[in-house]
């Protein structure tokens, strides 16, 4: 492991609002965070929203800006990436976005029920190939496991430039009998007519990948949709 990534672990485990789970608590989950992130890490009760697979964590601290009024939580397994989003977060003294370093599977294991209030996924790695079709963020595997966190009414935000997951992830939604409350497959082109005023605000953050994504003339597309 290069020097560069061994010290940005290091920093990362030096921050307060970065949280590492134990090997125990990635097994069988954590009774320390499971109901206690309003209470114990943001000192307050505010609502609660993920963005999972969030990378450099682009929309978690855009969120924390735009919603002060809110707690934001990026969550990933590489961290390398948080590290840059936990920075960020420190040098803008964001004191409403935090981070937990887990994979996905295991979300279910450090939250409460009804304790998240909505859940980002922005492009995720679409799993392109059949045989990791379960490995795909919308998978039905994946919103039983938010099912379990999510409160009532709760919404599930995806964003993606992958025409294969916006088609696999509306199938799963009509198969369930979901409720959408927004959805486009040009975001950019059709979104302002369809989104409400606090979705087109959050449209306006791109991540590094997304304006390359669109330089090269790309869709992004959109759903919004409750468990």
């Amino acid at each position: 492991m290069g020097k560069d990534k061994l010290r940005k672990f290091a920093e990362v485990s030096g921050m307060d609002h970065v949280i590492e789970p134990s090997k125990e608590e990635m097994l069988h989950g954590s009774e320390r965070l499971r109901g206690n992130w309003s209470s114990d890490l943001f000192n307050n009760d505010a609502p609660i929203t993920l963005e999972l697979a969030c990378g450099k964590a682009e929309y978690t601290l855009a969120m924390a800006r735009m919603f002060p009024y809110r707690n934001h939580i990026g969550v990933d397994i590489k961290g390398n990436r948080i590290w840059r989003g936990a920075k960020t977060a420190l040098e803008e003294k964001l004191p409403n976005a935090a981070f937990l370093r887990t994979h996905i599977e295991s979300i279910q294991s450090f939250f409460s029920k009804d304790e998240v209030d909505q859940i980002w996924i922005t492009f995720p790695d679409p799993q392109k190939k059949v045989g990791r079709a379960k490995k795909r963020l919308t998978h039905p595997d994946f919103l039983d496991r938010y099912r379990t966190i999510l409160r009532k009414g709760g919404t599930v935000n995806l964003k993606t430039d992958s025409s294969s997951l916006y088609d696999f992830s509306m199938d799963v939604i009509l198969d369930q009998k979901l409720k959408v409350h927004a959805q486009s497959m040009d975001v950019y082109r059709l979104g302002k007519k369809k989104f409400s005023d606090e979705l087109n605000l959050l449209m306006e953050t791109k991540t590094h990948y997304e304006k390359i994504w669109l330089e090269e003339g790309k869709q992004i597309k959109f759903i919004s949709f409750e468990l």
